[in-house]
């Protein structure tokens, strides 16, 4: 019956580390993607200057002369502010403005255009009900550009890095768990 025991201890024991150490081991292969992608996306963001952007005028642009004709695009927003004392441009994110620079706001859903036409007419409805906002600008040298919300914040960071902080914390209190039950039983087998 003893013997029985020790057997299921030690494969509880083993299965245990080797959870323990599964889960180190995850950590730190998230930790190794975070760095390589989200890091220098971090990095290189040179939105870091926090102003209070004030409403000057809000446009829907949904349609584009192209040779004297209509074309029907996307309807996206057009956002004039006031930001440190200068005009300039609000863009929603730093993809926003790497995707179409002629607009504030693109819809995250394109593929129907009404549904995409009153999601941009909602955003411009709370600009135009809240005029005083706070946004981000890049440092002096680019004052005609600034930002409703970064991608590529603090808390962006800090939100990706708890995960695997949880689960490295977890591994390794697992394995400490185990090993300090199995020197104790030691101890007490000495006895």
């Amino acid at each position: 019956m003893v013997k029985k025991l020790v057997m299921a201890q030690k494969r509880g024991e083993t299965r245990a580390l080797c959870l323990g150490v599964a889960m180190v081991v995850c950590a730190v292969i998230t930790y190794y993607v975070l760095v390589t992608t989200l890091l220098p996306l971090y990095q290189k963001s040179v939105w870091t200057q926090e102003s209070k952007c004030h409403l000057i005028e809000t446009n829907i642009r949904d349609q584009e002369e192209l040779k004297g004709k209509k074309v029907p695009q996307y309807p996206c927003l057009w956002v004039n502010v006031s930001a440190a004392g200068s005009w300039a441009v609000l863009y929603h994110t730093e993809d926003t403005r790497d995707q179409n620079q002629q607009c504030s706001y693109i819809p995250g859903s394109l593929d129907n255009y009404q549904m995409a036409r009153a999601d941009v007419e909602k955003v411009r409805a709370n600009f135009q009900e809240q005029q005083v906002f706070y946004c981000f600008s890049a440092p002096p040298g680019n004052e005609t550009s600034v930002l409703f919300r970064r991608l590529y914040g603090p808390q962006t960071l800090l939100f990706s890095l708890f995960w695997p902080t949880f689960l490295l914390t977890g591994g390794l209190l697992i394995i400490a768990m185990v090993k300090s039950n199995q020197y104790l039983s030691i101890l007490a087998a000495q006895k």
